[in-house]
């Protein structure tokens, strides 16, 4: 994982649990790696991935179980409040960049209907 020096790492580290969970690479229910084998696999301090999983507590996306684990809550809206959310920063952050590019509301419409059309012709 390649971190953006310009944000905490424990926040990234959260928005790569919630792409996992997006991905279904990870599932509602499943168990998370210890904080341990996370911090090695990122290679991130375990202080840090103590701090992510406890922030994740807070926002209702995984509970602990003492003695057994991290898991990912079992919430039945749960995958679909994510992709809104993450589809959300990424549309923003889009059109923040494309508007401070010149371009304007219409032509920034008018781009991603163009590569839209031309990515549907790449998969033919």
């Amino acid at each position: 994982m390649d971190f953006d020096h310009g944000r905490p790492i424990y926040l990234q580290i959260i928005d790569y649990i919630k792409k996992q969970i997006i991905t279904r690479n990870l599932k509602i229910g499943d168990k998370v790696p210890s904080q341990r084998e996370l911090a090695q696999q990122l290679k991130v301090n375990p202080n840090t991935v103590q701090r992510a999983y406890r922030e994740m507590e807070n926002m209702q996306l995984a509970e602990t179980i003492r003695g057994q684990g991290t898991f990912i809550v079992k919430r039945g809206e749960l995958l679909k409040e994510l992709q809104g959310e993450m589809a959300g920063t990424l549309l923003k952050n889009f059109i923040l960049e494309m508007q401070s590019l010149g371009y304007d509301d219409q032509e920034i419409l008018g781009l991603v209907e163009k590569y839209q059309q031309d990515l549907k012709e790449e998969i033919k």
